[in-house]
């Protein structure tokens, strides 16, 4: 039965909107599609959009965790991972290296409760090849999957739960909460990525059931969105996928909520958590429930700006904390509604919890404005073309409402729904689920500090892995599978032909240099009726003291904290009511004000932001309020691997003369020292238009925006700024191994590298044409098909080239299991020392075969055209760049790469840093061969 729909989605300003736009007509944005069902089941919308030459493709199906039994977790997930492998006619490596010779954006899945999705965009000639791939997955994949393919993926999959959860600060969190809200007879009891037990325990045939139950065209949504032909498509789909046979019939999951008759308290004392945070569940309604949109907005009001009730207890008047945040966990068959705050050092979540209570009688007693509402309301109008402003966010959201409301065209109702919420549902929501009713209460505390913990609280019963050395299967992955194959009315081993090639067309690029020294640059983009710009002062830690590190990053934090003739709470008000968000945040080497706007409200949004600039209002409170906040952040980051990794290896690679080793966000000590002053004085010397860049993208005219600069470049005053010389201190001559010992840490974080090239540099982008197969091209490159692929040792690896004007690093980095510490770095240096020497025709072909072909898709979002604009206007590049790059990409021979690699890959003069367990890990590293490891935390470590 086939049938075309159309979207009308109205969004009525006088509801939505502040005076700016009341007397703007209502506001009509459609987005066509046609949807059809083959005689097997599946189900296919298509969406056309011409705006770029790409197309994006996704494969829904209607499983995930919540189909899995107890005892055989975490299968939804390990199916995710192993549709990438290997197909019948795709062959070993599967799409995954079919992505790389298209010019793909990496085919890609996630996992859910209740769904599971495969994912890509790619240039419009590969349509056909896409679809013949996503065939080929459903239909002719189980035959593949072999017990050392298994073991092999079971190891990836445990690496990315230990990276995901249990090496990170409270990382257990959802699992205690999960298993205390939920019965265990519930689908929802279990965490989606499963338990580590039961993926060890999950065998061959398990493995096969599952797929046959579920991965049948009957329960699977394909959606295409982008440039193509109807009618050419749809054949493509009925030949590629016709033929796959429909499964048994899939049973509704019947909706299944809870009622908690007790509070629960737990506990958990975490190994990675510096300070304490509580949690607090409610159980709450299933994904587009009617009460959901209320408690949407619910959720907004409480937690969300300085007239939440919430921040103005525990953040302004208690100083507990820096946020809190309450969020909706809606999923298909129930829902939870969730608070969290992550408290500061050494504060009792007793009194998070008075806090939280007082919060709550304030809002029983105030309830929430029809002004907040409408502000609130504004916002979401925003996000909505915000997820609609790619080819591939747009059949995402198809498919979810296909899925989980029976037809895309709910989006139709969704909007009505979101649009029609009183101040009276709002207080409705509240005394239904939340006033008086039972929850699940988490207190998770630092090692050592359960008196912190909520007063009642019993010991959550969490499973800790213990790492042993040896302990994992051994398995041999290239062990080709044999089987006999799945017969066809055709021969699928064929890949499909390119179609016609693409007409890649840069976007326009305009200019404008203000008289004021302001740099403006521009593309129009009507696709989407939204505006997104950003001002980048340059600057950033670059003109600090060594002193006072942190001066810039907090200065960016008070800008948006009120203006001379706005408080904090009337500009943040003011912004929202525009469906505007106006961020400011510091860099190494600049600050950046990040703006989306509605279209239709970008000159009220520019004008707050001219304000922000030329108007600041230096209020001492929030300056307290960032201070603190700052520090607890600083000691977060002293937690967590992943951020020690970063901050270490930073000191490592440019040494103790250069500013650049340090954190930008500072350190207790230089925290401590600045003052409101300092931030005045920053701001008085290095402000200025005379070294910003004013990039912007989106559907306004280069008129209509130089028009709204003009009384910015009147009252912001130019200035003379002189940036200190950045020194590089430290030459690496000889490779050293250094250690942090993080105790008990179940994965090694691994940082190697050196300091490398600048942008500007013209091997800069030579050298990442030639780190493609090395690291930077995900499952086609050799790090990632080695150390993942081929040995099951992490869950992710990768190497990059970055720079500015200045020299940055060449990296590689990477999470592994601990107890392959010594091998996984032992083989990232035979890697290194062998890819020039290995480099062939074939790699130089796959190389440019991506970078070419992904050209089609480079320019299709807003944020990659402002991306386009940073890099015209902080690094000379021309306008036409992309195309001399693709030249210099055609112009590559497997020789300049050879001697690319011998330049820029010399293990032997690379830092090489792991952050891990020294008691079992730290030996064993003496054996690479680059002397014994230097630990760099030895007094803490006593």
């Amino acid at each position: 039965m086939k049938s075309i729909q159309s979207l009308l989605l109205y969004f009525l300003l006088c509801c939505t909107c502040s005076s700016y736009s009341q007397n703007q007509k209502p506001k009509e944005f459609k987005v066509e599609f046609e949807k059809f069902t083959l005689d097997n089941g599946l189900q296919v919308i298509l969406h056309l959009d011409r705006s770029d030459p790409v197309v994006a493709v996704a494969l829904t199906s209607h499983v995930g965790s919540a189909r899995e039994k107890a005892g055989r977790t975490g299968f939804a997930h390990l199916f995710e991972h192993l549709l990438f492998l290997e197909s019948e006619n795709l062959g070993k490596g599967g799409l995954d290296k079919m992505s790389a010779r298209i010019g793909g954006a990496g085919a890609n899945g996630s996992t859910s409760r209740d769904r599971t999705n495969y994912f890509q965009t790619v240039p419009k000639d590969a349509l056909e090849k896409m679809i013949w791939a996503e065939a080929d997955k459903l239909g002719y994949f189980i035959n593949t999957v072999t017990e050392p393919v298994l073991s092999k993926e079971k190891q990836v999959v445990k690496n990315e739960k230990r990276q995901s959860y249990d090496n990170r600060p409270y990382g257990h969190t959802f699992s205690v909460i999960s298993k205390n809200l939920y019965p265990s007879t519930h689908p929802y009891n279990w965490d989606v990525i499963g338990s580590l037990e039961d993926l060890q325990n999950a065998t061959l045939e398990d493995v096969k059931s599952f797929y046959n139950r579920w991965y049948v065209p009957n329960n699977v949504t394909l959606t295409i969105a982008g440039d193509f032909d109807v009618k050419q498509t749809k054949a493509w789909v009925e030949k590629y996928f016709g033929e796959i046979k429909r499964g048994e019939a899939i049973p509704k999951m019947e909706k299944q909520p809870v009622t908690l008759t007790e509070t629960k308290k737990l506990y958990y004392e975490d190994n990675f958590a510096k300070v304490p945070q509580l949690t607090l569940t409610w159980p709450s309604v299933y994904e587009y429930h009617p009460d959901s949109y209320a408690l949407e907005v619910l959720a907004s009001y409480l937690s969300k700006g300085k007239k939440a009730p919430l921040y103005k207890i525990l953040v302004e008047d208690k100083k507990l904390t820096d946020a809190a945040d309450v969020f909706q966990y809606n999923s298909e068959i129930a829902g939870q509604y969730m608070l969290s705050v992550t408290a500061f050092e050494k504060v009792n979540l007793n009194e998070v919890m008075n806090g939280v209570n007082e919060a709550f009688k304030n809002f029983e007693t105030e309830g929430i404005s029809q002004q907040d509402l409408d502000r609130i309301k504004a916002g979401q109008e925003t996000a909505f073309y915000t997820n609609l402003s790619s080819v591939l966010g747009k059949g995402f959201q198809l498919a979810q409402y296909e899925i989980f409301a029976g037809t895309p065209e709910y989006i139709n109702q969704d909007v009505k729904k979101i649009l029609a919420v009183s101040t009276e549902d709002v207080m409705r929501v509240y005394q239904k689920y939340i006033k008086g009713k039972q929850y699940v209460a988490t207190s998770f505390v630092p090692k050592g500090e359960s008196t912190l913990i909520l007063n009642g609280s019993t010991l959550a019963a969490v499973v800790e892995e213990k790492i042993v050395e040896g302990k994992e299967d051994s398995f041999d992955a290239s062990i080709a599978a044999t089987y006999e194959k799945t017969p066809s009315k055709f021969d699928r081993t064929k890949e499909p032909s390119y179609g016609e090639s693409p007409d890649v067309k840069l976007p326009l690029v305009w200019k404008s240099k203000l008289s004021s020294g302001l740099n403006v640059l521009g593309i129009e983009n009507q696709e989407v009726p939204l505006v997104q710009f950003q001002l980048q002062i340059k600057g950033g830690m670059l003109l600090e003291e060594s002193d006072k590190i942190g001066v810039s990053n907090m200065l960016a934090q008070m800008m948006t904290k009120g203006t001379k003739n706005k408080t904090p709470e009337q500009l943040e008000n003011a912004i929202e009511s525009l469906g505007a968000t106006i961020n400011a945040y510091a860099t190494d080497e600049a600050i950046f004000i990040s703006v989306t706007t509605l279209a239709k409200n970008y000159n009220a949004t520019m004008a707050l932001v001219q304000e922000i600039i030329v108007q600041p209002r230096w209020d001492a409170k929030e300056f307290e309020l960032i201070k603190q906040s700052t520090l607890s952040q600083i000691l977060q980051q002293k937690a967590d691997p992943n951020s020690i990794a970063k901050n270490e290896f930073k000191k490592l690679i440019y040494g103790n003369e250069s500013i650049l080793a340090y954190n930008r966000i500072g350190t207790d000590s230089t925290i401590n020292k600045i003052t409101l002053e300092d931030l005045k004085n920053y701001y008085a010397k290095n402000i200025a238009p005379s070294v910003t860049n004013f990039q912007i993208v989106g559907a306004i005219s280069k008129t209509n925006v130089i028009n709204s600069l003009t009384s910015l470049n009147r009252e912001w005053k130019s200035k003379n700024i002189t940036f200190p010389k950045i020194t590089i201190g430290n030459t690496i001559t000889t490779s050293k191994i250094y250690f942090y010992d993080v105790p008990g840490a179940k994965q090694s974080v691994i940082r190697i590298g050196y300091p490398a090239l600048a942008a500007t540099d013209t091997n800069f982008y030579p050298a990442q044409i030639m780190n493609y197969r090395l690291g930077g091209g995900s499952f086609a490159s050799q790090l990632t098909q080695q150390l993942r692929e081929g040995k099951g040792y992490t869950y992710g690896i990768s190497s990059s080239f970055t720079g500015s004007t200045n020299k940055g690093p060449f990296l590689i980095s990477s999470g592994v299991r601990s107890n392959v510490t010594f091998e996984s770095v032992n083989l990232i240096k035979e890697i290194l020392q062998q890819y020039g020497k290995n480099f062939s025709e074939n790699d130089l072909e796959v190389t440019k075969g991506y970078l070419i072909k992904s050209n089609a898709r480079a320019f299709e979002t807003l944020s990659s055209k402002l991306e386009m604009l940073y890099d015209i206007s902080n690094y000379n590049y021309a306008d036409d760049y992309a195309k001399q790059q693709e030249n210099i990409v055609k112009n590559s021979t497997v020789d300049s790469i050879k001697k690319l690699s011998e330049n820029y890959l010399n293990p032997d003069k690379m830092i090489y840093l792991v952050v891990g367990d020294a008691e079992t890990q730290l030996k064993k590293l003496s054996q690479i061969g680059f002397g014994e490891p230097i630990l760099l935390n030895k007094t803490e470590t006593k």
